[in-house]
């Protein structure tokens, strides 16, 4: 719950209020079977039907030392396509690259160790959902794959798929109206748009989210996740200020920045946050910003 003496602590929206592009309500809705397979159909216009449960917040390395990834929510179809669909609200200017990144850490897990068959490798679908357009040509998606540069049509058919969704498309042709109707649901979650929709999937979709929306028990989780966050920020705020630790002090700002992105602030809103509430320059504050926004 937000102090009234703190004007500069992050405010929890409420469960009732998130969207399906909140990561929270996203992981808690997806992580069920039917539910993803619901949205996965939409996404790709076939029947999708999965061979495992979905994984929310999927850890990815490979090897200790190095650099992890977290999934939104992994699972595997019956025809052993490998899925990852993630929501992402705010353009990091990385979003490329990271794409990349996640897609190499999900092949590295495909094969078990010492097996030298790479046609065992299955093959992969990562879908990013995102409230802006990344390359400005008003699609609502965007299907990538390998293909020659030399041979028009001639695909590497490695079995590798990066879909990148714009809920703010303008462009209506090559795809179904039903997942137009899909992402605006995504952004705006709410009664009016499903109500809006002559999809099944979707009004079957916005009885699911309504359910989590209401559970006690997600209600309960989310709380927690929450305190953890802000225990988490508290604690590496303090750490730097009283005892003069570096690495805290840093930890506590890239967390702050971080949490502040996925919440949609603007640069000028985190900057004049991270000036008080850390008691930086104008200065300084802008280079912690220019560092860490790169990394959400």
């Amino acid at each position: 719950m937000k102090k009234m003496n703190d004007p500069g602590r992050p405010v929890m929206k409420p469960l009732a209020e998130l969207t399906l592009l909140d990561r929270f309500l996203f992981a808690c809705v997806m992580e069920d079977r039917g539910t993803m397979e619901l949205v996965l159909s939409t996404i790709l216009g076939e029947e999708i039907h999965l061979a495992e449960q979905p994984q929310a917040e999927r850890e990815m390395r490979t090897v200790p030392w190095l650099r992890s990834i977290r999934l939104d929510v992994y699972s595997v179809g019956e025809e052993s396509r490998v899925y990852n669909a993630e929501v992402q609200k705010k353009n990091t200017g990385n979003l490329i690259k990271r794409s990349r990144f996640y897609q190499a850490l999900i092949d590295s897990s495909l094969l078990a160790p010492g097996e030298i068959d790479f046609n065992r490798m299955q093959p992969s679908c990562l879908i990013t959902i995102m409230p802006f357009d990344l390359w400005g040509y008003g699609r609502y998606r965007y299907t990538f794959r390998m293909e020659c540069q030399e041979e028009s049509g001639l695909f590497l058919e490695d079995g590798a798929v990066r879909i990148f969704l714009n809920t703010h498309g303008t462009v209506p042709e090559g795809i179904s109206g039903e997942l137009i109707e899909l992402l605006h649901y995504i952004e705006r979650t709410s009664e009016t748009e499903a109500a809006k929709s002559s999809s099944l999937r979707i009004k079957e979709l916005h009885r699911r989210v309504s359910r989590v929306k209401v559970s006690e028990e997600i209600g309960v989780r989310y709380m927690q996740e929450w305190e953890e966050r802000m225990y988490q920020l508290q604690d590496a705020k303090a750490e730097g200020r009283e005892e003069g630790r570096e690495a805290g002090l840093e930890e506590g700002i890239r967390a702050f920045v971080l949490d502040n992105l996925e919440e949609g602030k603007t640069e000028g809103q985190i900057l004049d946050k991270l000036v008080r509430m850390f008691s930086l320059s104008r200065d300084t504050a802008g280079e912690y910003l220019k560092r860490y926004k790169g990394t959400a």
